[in-house]
């Protein structure tokens, strides 16, 4: 069932906006397909957007089985769907369901998705590095220059 209709400029300030409505309500979204369109007939660019907590573990070497160990797939049901207006205009993102059948996040910090760092970030602590900085330093200072950052000392 299709509930909300969001209109942008192009993919990217999808994904842009997307990224910051989940940081918000404290859950990781990503990317769980897409299609960019080649000419092929049938085929059309999208892209659906869930919940980084939808699906299900899919264990990568069969004969290395861990039992001790957790995942956080919960098959949560979030899902979004954007795909480009028909006359290129721009993109239209529709919200596929908007539950999640998990609790949200207290606190994002040392999430491994949300603590990725961006190109400007990680070309400043190469500098800063040349430079022979403490790494506390270095935290403080991307600190400084971002205050949502979530990145942590490792």
């Amino acid at each position: 069932m299709w509930i909300a209709l969001y209109m942008f400029d192009s993919r990217e300030d999808v994904l842009r906006w997307d990224q910051s409505i989940a940081y918000e309500n404290r859950f990781v979204a990503v990317i769980i397909r897409f299609d960019t369109n080649t000419g092929s007939r049938g085929r059309t660019s999208f892209v659906l957007i869930g919940c980084e907590r939808s699906g299900e573990y899919r264990c990568r070497k069969k004969e290395f089985v861990r039992r001790d160990t957790r995942t956080r797939k919960c098959g949560c049901p979030f899902k979004l769907r954007g795909k480009p207006v028909d006359r290129g205009q721009g993109w239209m993102v529709k919200l596929i369901c908007g539950i999640h059948n998990h609790e949200l996040a207290k606190s994002l910090v040392g999430h491994p998705y949300v603590k990725q760092l961006t190109k400007a970030e990680k070309t400043l602590i190469a500098d800063m590095m040349k430079s022979m900085v403490k790494p506390r330093n270095i935290l403080l200072t991307l600190k400084e220059h971002n205050a949502n950052s979530c990145t942590t000392i490792k």
